[in-house]
């Protein structure tokens, strides 16, 4: 038994830090550590909720704020951040524990700012890891924040059991909800900063987005009028009720016909292929590997060989060798 597992089920914040960075890691013997802890986890679970919208659109206020109110409520709250990382030395800032101060020193909140490292669709590559992490620890509710990419980043719609879509008023989009992408991934969208001289506009653009929400196809996990466009204010804590409200209406139609099972089936297959893809292309990043990969791109770049036929070498090369 792992010396993280008892105190990371009962719910020690620090042991819950450790298992983190312990996921996070890329030494093979920390992966192998990493695998076998995940998998005398307890069977728990968290309602999941993934967060996403444009920078700037004001996420870790809305997240200080709607984990405030749950925690009121006497929920547990945990807050994965997913900071950019930086195309040329790699590093991230990591403020978001920073910018929800608050929240960040409240005990019944957790939050662990995260490197993309380079990861596309706004989440990091243990982000799943670390949500199971989250929910073997005991808290209820889980919060993932994305690094706001915008049309293409609906990865963490894969991983969540709700993906809200947060938007600014009058934010020039408003004919974005007829796009194919991440629109159409919503369980939810928030139009936030709905406040002060923003009010009307932020009203104008609720109405916007519910109406291109109508046009969209029904999905069959969605009970009548869903997806829904509300206004919010993380400021004034306006519409955070309602949301709130409609979040656990949802979730508990799904519940109650079924889909919510299915919904987590679908997503633990789409990672394991995940997964599985991930190991085949890291098959490549050894020593051997590389030095045939380089030899190959040589010769296609020369034009003696095709890119085609390179590849099936490389495949055939990796074949061999088991």
């Amino acid at each position: 038994m792992d010396e993280l597992l008892e105190p990371l089920t009962q719910g020690d914040r620090r042991a819950l830090s450790r298992a983190i960075t312990l996921v996070e890691s890329t030494r093979p013997d920390h992966r192998d550590r990493a695998q076998r802890l995940i998998g005398a986890l307890p069977d728990r679970q968290a309602l999941r909720i993934g967060l996403s919208g444009t920078p700037g659109v004001g996420k870790s206020t809305f997240i200080e704020a709607f984990g405030t109110r749950l925690t009121e409520q006497g929920l547990r709250v945990a807050v994965l951040a997913v900071d950019p990382s930086s195309a040329r030395s790699g590093g991230s800032i990591l403020g978001d524990k920073t910018r929800m101060e608050l929240l960040s020193r409240n005990p019944r909140a957790f939050i662990r700012p995260t490197p993309s490292s380079a990861q596309l669709g706004g989440v990091a590559r243990r982000t799943r890891e670390a949500i199971r992490l989250c929910e073997a620890a005991g808290h209820d509710v889980i919060l993932i924040e994305t690094v706001g990419v915008g049309q293409s980043e609906t990865l963490v719609a894969d991983m969540s059991d709700l993906f809200i879509l947060l938007l600014a008023p009058a934010g020039g989009d408003e004919l974005q909800g007829v796009k194919r992408g991440i629109m159409e991934m919503a369980d939810l969208i928030l139009v936030n900063k709905a406040d002060g001289e923003l009010m009307s506009s932020a009203r104008r653009t609720v109405a916007d987005y519910a109406g291109a929400l109508r046009l969209l196809r029904k999905r069959p996990q969605d009970p009548e009028g869903f997806p829904q466009a509300l206004p919010v204010s993380a400021a004034t804590g306006a519409g955070l009720d309602e949301a709130w409200d409609r979040m656990c209406q949802l979730v508990d139609w799904r519940r109650a016909h079924g889909h919510f099972d299915s919904i987590r089936a679908q997503q633990a297959r789409h990672w394991f292929l995940a997964e599985l893809r991930a190991g085949l292309l890291a098959q490549l990043d050894t020593p051997d590997a590389r030095r045939r990969v380089e030899d190959l791109g040589q010769s296609v770049a020369a034009g003696d060989l095709a890119p085609g036929i390179a590849a099936r070498q490389v495949l055939d090369w990796l074949g061999a060798r088991e």
